[in-house]
């Protein structure tokens, strides 16, 4: 689930931390910069875990800050395919289930990874597994908050690194009393999550089945 990364990066240090001590100032600018962060094709970011080596320290003209090579081994979140990890409903959408770790939110499990047959209501806007027994068919609802089991099968990286300057819109005058067009902000449009995971329920998946039995 976690890994750790080598990694390379020049770090500035602003003049008003030359008190500190260099690798504590060093610990505390690639943390800033780093943690709680999605790199692209590595993972989620968790914490610095050693420097391995330093170069030389340069103050460059016009800037009165430090600058140093670096090179370091980061923490990451970044299970490997058909690992098994523990999380919680977070909700339910007909694109299937959303699961929480508590640090991560963007784990899916699509409507054909969950356990079958399975169907979606509407009106309570949750999954339900219809689970046979000898008596008949029972709806088991995946309800938020009820712990999962679930197993990697995929993982899709998103690139959201500046991609230039927009085009550039003529903007349409409006007539008074009329209302601006919406921002894609404003207009509610869904923010892509830059690292999001694929999972399939483990059997016997949900903790549904036991808590029937008991």
């Amino acid at each position: 689930m976690f890994v750790l990364v080598e990694m390379v990066d020049t770090v500035r240090i602003p003049p008003w931390n030359f008190q500190k001590k260099l690798n504590d100032a060093i610990t505390e600018e690639l943390n800033k910069k780093l943690a709680n962060k999605v790199v692209y094709k590595v993972g989620l970011c968790v914490c610095l875990y050693d420097i391995t080596k330093l170069d030389d320290s340069y103050i460059f003209p016009g800037d009165g800050a430090s600058h140093t090579k670096v090179d370091f081994r980061y923490v990451v979140f970044h299970p490997f395919l058909d690992e098994i990890l523990v999380g919680k409903i977070k909700y339910c959408s007909q694109e299937g289930v959303y699961v929480t770790m508590g640090f991560f939110d963007d784990v899916l499990i699509p409507p054909e990874s969950l356990q079958q047959p399975a169907k979606f209501d509407e009106t309570e806007q949750v999954w339900l597994w219809e689970y046979e027994t000898d008596e008949g068919a029972h709806d088991l609802y995946m309800d938020q908050g009820e712990e999962i089991r679930f197993r990697v099968t995929d993982e899709v990286f998103l690139d959201t690194s500046p991609s230039g300057p927009a085009p550039a819109t003529v903007d349409t005058p409006t007539g008074p009393g009329q209302p601006k067009p919406p921002t894609p902000e404003e207009s509610g449009q869904k923010k892509e999550a830059p690292y999001t995971l694929i999972g399939t329920i483990c059997e016997p998946g949900l903790g549904l089945l036991s808590w029937w039995n008991n």
